[in-house]
């Protein structure tokens, strides 16, 4: 998940959460040589912005002080360059931190915008006709649309974008769905994005009415909290049978999607345990062209009063997430024929239940992270 700020630091991170799934992403800047001044510097801003802004003060002085303290012994004297430096502090606040949603990285074009303690800017017209260019390159973050046989929908999401950007787009989607027997929502290789956007897709899976409140975010640099609930005004809704397949690739806003879906006992979840990220948080400018993404809140599930930081989204089918579509589609069909009452239906279901299970059917692939 990422806090929101202006659409063109929302585009920078939604993008980053899509980029290793889709393979589509640019090449950053070129591997600069740093030597121990520059590391000095980096590591010593860096600490200041974690003690700033990490959603944890006690987490963030710790992490500083250990920070420091290898600099100062040489630990990162084998880091010449920039990106080898990055990945470095990167895999510390990962691993000191226990929070997997920490990066550093070179980026010496990174506008950090208004900052979290500033009153976000309106973007420019320039600014929302790239980003929404941008976006359509990666198609709103959806992968694919289905209709599997045995009239079951398909909806593969990848990552979710800015709202303003993205929400015609999931409107669009639901709408070729909206007369599905039942609905499977693959967020398997999800790698997160924006809340209000995950609330957006949510909207469309409860009936005209039925308002519910899915998720707050406490921020620390404001110490404020935003609540984030469906959207009473979503002009399609899909209230038949859903399941969501997850994988330990699935992260943040994605874990958010699965867990809302859980909590609020819309959907079952197939697949695996998720990745355990539930800090969002913004990039912010360091020192010497380098930039971090620290989380700077936390998520605030308000059926659970907790979130799925560190444990993960559990599924409520543990299968290998290679098997989930196969292990999801065979329930919903093994259900629909149950319901039938048609003996023609009932016997073509039958007879597409029969077909997937010899693996006669082609349903849509998952291929691990190696």
């Amino acid at each position: 998940m990422t806090t929101r700020h202006t659409l063109a630091a929302a585009l920078l991170l939604s993008l980053a959460a899509l980029a290793p799934l889709l393979a589509a992403a640019e090449d950053g800047p070129p591997p600069q040589p740093i030597d121990a001044k520059a590391r000095k510097a980096v590591i010593a801003a860096l600490g200041t912005k974690l003690q700033a802004n990490y959603v944890f003060p006690d987490v963030a002085t710790a992490l500083s002080a250990q920070l420091a303290a290898k600099e100062a012994s040489g630990g990162y004297a084998q880091a010449r360059d920039s990106v080898a430096f990055g990945e470095a502090l990167t895999q510390d606040l990962r691993e000191l931190g226990k929070d997997g949603h920490f990066k550093v990285e070179f980026a010496p074009g990174f506008d950090p915008g208004p900052g979290s303690t500033v009153a976000p800017k309106v973007p420019s017209a320039e600014e929302v006709a790239a980003g929404r260019a941008e976006m359509a390159k990666h198609s709103y973050g959806i992968e694919r649309v289905a209709r599997l046989p045995g009239n079951v929908g398909y909806l593969e999401i990848r990552g979710f974008g800015p709202t303003e950007l993205v929400a015609e787009a999931y409107t669009a989607a639901m709408t070729l769905l909206a007369g599905s027997d039942a609905l499977v929502v693959d967020l398997r290789r999800n790698g997160g994005g924006e809340p209000s956007s995950v609330a957006h897709l949510m909207s469309h899976f409860f009936a005209a009415g039925d308002v519910r409140h899915l998720n707050d975010i406490y921020t620390r640099p404001t110490d404020s909290t935003q609540q984030y609930w469906t959207n009473p005004s979503v002009p399609v809704r899909y209230t038949g049978p859903v399941y969501v397949l997850t994988s330990k690739r699935t992260f943040s806003g994605g874990e958010e999607a699965a867990y809302d879906f859980q909590t609020q006992k819309r959907a079952t979840l197939v697949g695996e345990t998720t990745g355990g990220g539930a800090n969002p948080g913004d990039m912010i400018a360091i020192a010497e062209g380098f930039a971090a993404f620290i989380p700077t809140g936390r998520a605030i599930n308000p059926i659970t009063r907790t979130n799925w930081e560190h444990v993960g989204v559990k599924p409520d089918v543990a299968v290998p997430a290679t098997d989930a579509m196969k292990t999801a589609y065979s329930a919903i069909l093994t259900a629909l024929v149950a319901k039938a009452t048609d003996l023609d239906e009932r016997a073509a279901l039958a007879d597409t239940l029969a077909r997937a299970g010899k693996g006669e059917i082609e349903l849509p692939g998952y291929i691990p992270r190696r």
